[in-house]
């Protein structure tokens, strides 16, 4: 990686941890996953409807290969080319028409959209311009994919933590209007923010454990103190699912315990469930801490090689001066 390593691992790192867990995306089952295991590396492996047989899952990604993004990666993807195009500047009604052009119909995207998205096309379309479109166009609903789009604009905002923090909600509000959501957004956004001003994850994780809110601030706190990396257990006693609830504290206990960046990715998709809306935040905590501590290449070159958008991303980086 060339340019600002650290930004550009906060990105690459979140997306080639989506692509990772693509092909096990949303497999409620501990036992078939360690059995999967057993097999050879979870990481970039194709969707395939027999990893699902018989147990607890949902196959969303039929026609997706190795390398490919989910949704959540795609929205991630697409707030890096918003600010590309911008020097870095977030700007609400551009990135909701380049929204509904990638995720609404005949839009660039082709695949699963969840509830939110559904839902968010539904208003913007209800708007005859879009000067039109309503600051707030996100739904109800306190879903990880809320986070989509904290990594690259904590990577690329050029002020301090204070004025980052309304931008990251204005985004987070196109899709997404839950009070969850938003303190889960602005303390993944301290979060990563602190790492990559060089403090390392365990103050940084328990800073933002303590400004995320009444729901999420124990859960967190419970999931830092587990003592040893073990995803499972951690999924086991705080949830698979999407709800940030469920997903924040894995993502954290993941992100402290895990020894390194391809350690974090590889026990998220162990952890079953919804690994791909835990991936990016991890991703972009793992990757760059290691980039900041200066561990070789914070993000696999194999692994860089394997993710289609990455040649699209490092062209959107190098254009951002990364």
């Amino acid at each position: 990686m060339t340019g600002d390593p650290v930004r550009r691992a906060a990105v690459l790192g979140a997306l080639v941890a989506d692509a990772a867990a693509l092909g096990l995306h949303w497999i409620y089952d501990a036992p078939r996953l360690r059995v999967l295991q057993q097999g050879g590396p979870l990481a970039f492996r194709s969707p395939d409807p027999v990893s699902y047989a018989g147990v607890q899952g949902y196959y969303a990604h039929a026609g997706k290969t190795a390398g490919d993004l989910s949704p959540y990666g795609e929205s991630c993807r697409l707030m890096l080319a918003h600010l590309a195009r911008r020097d870095g500047v977030f700007q609400r009604q551009a990135y909701q028409q380049e929204w509904l052009a990638c995720f609404g119909p005949g839009g660039t995207w082709v695949g699963y959209a969840d509830r939110p998205t559904r839902r968010t096309v539904v208003r913007l379309l209800s708007c005859a311009t879009p000067e039109q479109y309503p600051a707030v166009s996100g739904v109800d609903d306190d879903q990880l994919p809320a986070l989509e789009c904290v990594p690259a604009m904590v990577a690329f905002h050029p002020g301090d933590l204070d004025s980052l923090l309304p931008i990251v909600q204005q985004a987070v509000a196109v899709t997404h209007d839950d009070p969850v959501a938003r303190d889960c957004a602005h303390a993944c956004a301290l979060a990563l923010h602190r790492v990559m001003s060089g403090v390392g994850l365990d103050q940084a994780l328990g800073a933002a454990a303590e400004v995320a809110g009444p729901v999420l601030r124990p859960l967190l706190i419970e999931a830092l103190a587990m003592p040893a990396l073990d995803p499972q257990a951690a999924s086991a006693r705080f949830g698979m699912p999407c709800h940030l609830p469920q997903g924040l504290p894995v993502l954290f206990h993941i992100a402290l315990r895990a020894g390194g960046y391809q350690e974090a990715v590889e026990a998220n998709i162990l952890a079953g469930g919804d690994s791909c809306g835990r991936s990016l935040m991890l991703g972009a905590l793992c990757a760059a801490d290691a980039a900041v501590r200066g561990v070789g290449n914070a993000v696999p070159q194999a692994w860089l090689q394997r993710v289609v958008t990455v040649p699209a991303a490092c062209a959107d980086l190098n254009r951002l001066g990364c």
